[in-house]
């Protein structure tokens, strides 16, 4: 991060969150008090559940895949297990019922477990907004905006929240899957620890040790993580597996003997590398995959926007799951010119990505784009890009008024308030689709306001966060969201998940379509993304049961 946005942001960490005690008890409210803070601190809320912890060597290992695939066996098998991520650091996030924020990963690993997500599955969320500073969204809420240094100095209370939620979760379940962060030898910051091994120890946990192939060096990474464990911790390592291997397995037998010699840990299992499996992953480290697609002439060619904070790129995982699609994550702007739409996608840092566009000449480009008769969408963040003017008069961001791209006639202003519902919404009649439920979520701070713009979509249904705690509203109700230009070339919307929902995303396809030239597909050609998820969390699931020997966890 530069210098010049150094001091708005320390200035915004002592100000703007000033009264911490009432942030901390709007956190608390929603929850049963039934643990005190000193219980937590001391370690002695009862603690029942058996436990497995899935930690691994570095970052991206398939630390949240593991656990999503021992998860879905334990449930197979009629035990009733939930997962747990004490602190979680991602853009990805996932509302839930209650209009509560937690990481998209634990929402995905309670789907494996048959569970509806719950905040007490990952009770602290860091959202990065910049190197330095990251929101800290405590039980779902956000507790403040703050550089590291200030997030450790909470360690006490934050350990405190973190083991009366494990706490609560283990009294209603057999079995607890305690996901990791990082690696599990992260040295420097071991005495302020909340994720890897405090949990484990507070949660009398056997420890998965997960590595990945695919980097190299992975002999490294088993050894030498294993090397720097104390001995208590490492005495709690109950087997190995290799994850992400390429070529025939067989060939690692060797590696496997050298492993197992060498730390006399048993290795479960060399997992190979999947393809094309459709589950959300952890952070954008897996959007390269997506960044070498070619666009042709015979599908829709949908280019999203990379931007430096992009938020919540689970967004368009139904799209590129389409036969008809090809979508490309693009870092420069000359990858737009064969792009039939364009998306600006979620930002954590709406103004700085909006400059981002402009100096890196996106902007320029979308006016070459439209006038070729293609179409553009914002979404969340890339919604607020879209209008005239964005101001930040609270410093929720950087401060200051920024002009927008000026595509849609709105304006908005950042607020301190975030705003996080499920909804249920249809298109308006001034939707060109004009068809199909929109099921997502909302996750937002800051107000649109619509100048002469009409409404995307009519909210049917919706749960939502209030200072009085989650409320559901099961009829239709007068709220709209988004706005779209009276061409119906360009449209925003604060629904994440918008194109989910199979009737309204081959819609919008076949209009795509249309435009292009092409045919319409039938609607049967666009599945369920809840089928669809189902169905990749048992390949998973059965692909690790193949692969890895987890009897003995599974007993």
């Amino acid at each position: 991060m530069s210098a010049a946005r150094t001091g708005p942001i320390t200035h915004l960490q002592r100000n703007s969150y000033s009264d911490r005690s009432a942030c901390w008890a709007r956190s608390g409210q929603l929850y049963d008090s039934r643990f005190s803070e000193s219980e937590g601190l001391a370690g002695v809320s009862p603690v029942t559940a058996r436990a497995l912890a899935v930690l691994g060597t570095a970052s991206d290992v398939g630390k949240s895949l593991v656990t999503v695939g021992i998860c879905r066996l334990l449930h197979r098998t009629g035990v009733r297990v939930a997962p747990f991520k004490a602190q979680n650091m991602s853009l990805n996030s996932f509302v839930t019922p209650d209009g509560l924020e937690i990481g998209r990963a634990q929402a995905l690993q309670a789907e494996a477990c048959g569970l509806s997500p719950h905040v007490d599955m990952n009770p602290i969320l860091l959202k990065p907004e910049s190197d330095r500073c990251s929101q800290v969204v405590v039980l779902g809420r956000v507790l403040a905006k703050q550089e590291a240094s200030a997030y450790y100095d909470e360690r006490p209370r934050l350990w405190s929240v973190v083991t009366d939620s494990y706490a609560r979760l283990s009294r209603q379940y057999d079995v607890m899957v305690i996901e990791g962060a990082g690696s599990a030898a992260e040295v420097n910051l071991r005495k302020r620890d909340l994720v890897n091994w405090p949990v484990v120890e507070f949660a009398d946990a056997q420890v998965l040790l997960v590595a990945d192939i695919e980097r190299g060096g992975v002999f490294a990474q088993v050894v030498g993580t294993l090397d720097l464990l104390e001995p208590v911790e490492r005495a709690r390592v109950c087997g190995i597996i290799i994850n992400k291997f390429r070529g025939d397995a067989t060939l690692f037998a060797d590696g496997v003997d050298f492993l197992e010699s060498r730390t006399g840990i048993p290795v479960l299992g060399v997992v190979p590398f999947l393809r094309d499996l459709m589950l959300d992953q952890e952070d954008s480290l897996d959007l390269a995959r997506h960044q070498q697609t070619s666009f042709t002439s015979d599908r829709i060619n949908i280019a999203v926007i990379l931007l430096p904070h992009m938020s919540n790129f689970t967004d368009f995982n139904a799209l590129a799951a389409e036969k008809d699609v090809a979508l490309r994550y693009v870092s420069t702007p000359s990858a737009l010119v064969e792009a039939d739409s364009v998306i600006i996608p979620g930002s954590k840092n709406t103004l700085a990505d909006l400059s981002y566009l402009r100096e890196r000449g996106f902007a320029a480009l979308l006016d070459n784009h439209l006038q070729g008769r293609r179409e553009l969408i914002g979404i969340c963040g890339g919604y607020q890009m879209l209008g005239r003017r964005i101001t930040d008069p609270d410093c929720v961001e950087e401060g200051g008024t920024g002009c927008g791209l000026g595509y849609l006639n709105t304006e908005t202003v950042l607020t301190k308030k975030k705003y996080t519902a499920q909804v249920e919404a249809y298109p308006t009649d001034f939707f060109p689709t004009g068809q199909g439920l929109v099921r997502g979520y909302q996750i937002h701070m800051g107000v649109t306001r619509r100048v002469n713009e009409r409404p995307c979509f009519r909210l049917r249904r919706h749960s939502v966060l209030s200072e009085d705690g989650p409320q559901s509203f099961a009829a239709d109700t007068e709220e709209v969201d988004g706005a779209i230009r009276h061409d119906g070339l360009v449209w925003g919307t604060y629904i994440h998940g918008v194109f989910d929902e199979p009737g309204f995303r081959r819609a919008w396809l076949n209009r795509a379509r249309e435009r292009k030239g092409l045919l319409p597909l039938d609607n049967h050609t666009s599945k369920s993304v809840t089928a669809c998820l189902q169905g990749e969390i048992d390949r998973w699931a059965d692909h690790l049961s193949r692969n890895v020997d987890l009897s003995c966890l599974l007993r």
